[in-house]
């Protein structure tokens, strides 16, 4: 078995540990508040409703999705990479990265584009009501995108808590 290439201090370790969480809770509650504009566009019969949840996917995707996915993903490296958990010396540790890494990449692409892509949609139809506006499968978008990150955020917190099925054979 082969030490990690560099050893937090347990000082250091306590700081990732916090800034991982932290990033992961921002990120879980993000997707939260995404999904919940995402369901009042879906199942609102007002127009103007569906507008401003809308408008307001992106403000928050904008800020907050680029920053809080790479946080998570980098501070979990670094927990992985300078304890003994190692990056694939644990299958939870593994999995969990590699979700992350896919929930971030689909994050900061396939995400943010949906949320522009309903944004631009409400914006082109400032007036009328729902029937009036074309929104194709962007109401549906909008609500199963969030709903898979969450349950791939929530398949990452049970993974760190129960720590599952042991060592990985060589």
């Amino acid at each position: 078995m082969t030490a990690p290439a560099f050893r937090l201090s347990p000082a250091a370790r306590k700081y990732a540990v916090i800034a991982h969480i932290v990033s992961s809770v921002g990120w879980l509650g993000l997707m939260l508040c995404l999904l919940t504009l995402g369901a009042t566009g879906l199942l609102t019969d007002s127009a103007d409703t569906l507008r401003s949840a809308y408008r307001a996917m992106p403000l928050l995707g904008d800020v907050l999705v680029l920053p809080l996915s790479l946080l998570a993903l980098l501070t979990g490296l670094v927990l992985s990479l300078g304890t003994p958990w190692g990056l694939f010396r644990y299958r939870w540790v593994a999995v969990k990265f590699w979700l992350t890494l896919a929930a971030a990449t689909a994050s900061i692409f396939a995400l943010t584009t949906r949320l522009h892509e309903a944004a631009r949609l409400a914006a082109r139809h400032p007036t009328g009501t729902i029937a009036d506006m074309d929104l194709g499968f962007t109401r549906y978008n909008v609500v199963i995108i969030p709903s898979i990150a969450l349950t791939v955020y929530v398949t990452c917190v049970v993974l760190s808590v129960l720590k599952p099925s042991g060592r990985r054979l060589r």
